[in-house]
């Protein structure tokens, strides 16, 4: 089923964002042309649980949504990040100032296979204790909230948490943690 790629364009490269158009063979011969990608780079976030059992959210403001939102900790993966893991633990300090004692690989999804190339890699961070002050980028403005598990699951139930990966990263963590139940 996978097609071959014949030759490809970048029409737009920056920090971030990337566009390419390929054009691409499939194996029955049908070409496919203009086919568009969207890189990013890896991306990474963490259901961050502090030592006395509470979730760590943050909220800020989302431009392209235009809206104020209740998230998760997390971000892209930077070229001198060494691993996944140690992505998540700096992305975790930097924004909300927080160690773990433990961090916990949970799997991945994609947020648009069919146009993304990237990953969004989900983690499961226990013990979280604050040892600094966040140390946010300058386009960042996150407010952090320490939330009991039954705030965390009434955000579910009311369909609150509106970035769809960090959705399906709290659905992972509580059925890690025995609180999901098929």
């Amino acid at each position: 089923m996978e097609w071959k790629l014949l030759q490809s364009e970048y029409l737009f490269k920056d920090l971030w964002f990337t566009v390419r158009k390929d054009s691409c063979v499939k194996p029955d011969g049908t070409r496919v042309e203009p086919y568009y990608v969207y890189e990013f780079p890896e991306w990474v976030t963490a259901v961050a649980i502090t030592r006395d059992g509470q979730f760590i959210f943050e909220k800020q403001y989302r431009h392209a949504a235009g809206l104020t939102m209740m998230e998760i900790p997390g971000g892209c993966v930077d070229p001198e990040d060494d691993s996944l893991s140690t992505a998540v633990a700096r992305e975790l300090r930097e924004e909300t100032g927080y160690a773990f004692d433990s961090i916990e690989y949970l799997g991945k999804t994609s947020a648009n296979p069919s146009t993304h190339n990237n990953w969004m890699h989900f983690f499961l961070a226990r013990g979280g204790h604050k040892i600094a002050e966040q140390q946010l980028d300058p386009n960042e403005d996150i407010e952090v909230h320490l939330l009991t598990i039954a705030e965390v699951k009434e955000l579910l139930r009311k369909r609150e948490i509106l970035q769809s990966m960090h959705a399906t990263a709290l659905f992972y963590a509580l059925e890690r943690l025995g609180e999901l139940k098929y």
